[in-house]
């Protein structure tokens, strides 16, 4: 039971960790090297900047924490940033991040997902983790989302294809 629980948990994160992968990266396509970096206002940051502050995060939460790694991360940083990654590398940033967070996620054990330990001053379990990456990843891809559509007046298609109108079916 517990190793299916496992399984389950951590196939269905990483299946919406890499859908929000697939999203994020269908707006960075859409965007040219200056609308990446604008800043809609002084109290908003970048795309450039989420990307990169996700990957921050990612790391410290799943990368450091999970993977047992050193904690490298200059939160600051990642939101002073204001040009000089291009579109290619801020995708191969992500990529790579995620692709090391889902790895890290899917090798590991229940032990690990119910031990405790401090990640950014919080206690959390390593499913706490892996669900704050999660949702973090997930609510940063719709601030990316809706600055895309601002910039582009365009529909990003993400559930083209899928008649979201479908009921639920009662057993």
């Amino acid at each position: 039971m517990a190793t299916s629980f496992v399984s389950e948990f951590t196939s269905g994160c990483i299946l919406r960790i890499n859908e929000n992968n697939r999203r994020i990266a269908q707006c960075i396509d859409l965007l040219n090297e200056n609308e990446l970096w604008h800043r809609p206002n002084t109290q908003l940051v970048s795309i450039g900047n989420l990307v990169v502050h996700l990957c921050g995060n990612i790391r410290q939460y799943i990368i450091s924490s999970l993977g047992h790694l050193p904690d490298n991360r200059n939160r600051d940083e990642e939101f002073q940033i204001t040009y000089g990654l291009s579109k290619t590398e801020l995708l191969d940033l992500l990529n790579h991040t995620i692709a090391q967070a889902t790895t890290i996620i899917g090798q590991t054990t229940a032990e690990e997902l119910l031990r405790a330990r401090s990640v950014q001053g919080f206690d959390l379990t390593g499913i706490g983790i892996v669900i704050h990456v999660t949702e973090h990843l997930s609510y940063h891809t719709g601030q990316i989302a809706w600055h895309t559509k601002m910039l582009k007046e365009k529909d990003l298609g993400f559930y083209a294809g899928i008649d979201l109108n479908t009921k639920n079916k009662t057993e």
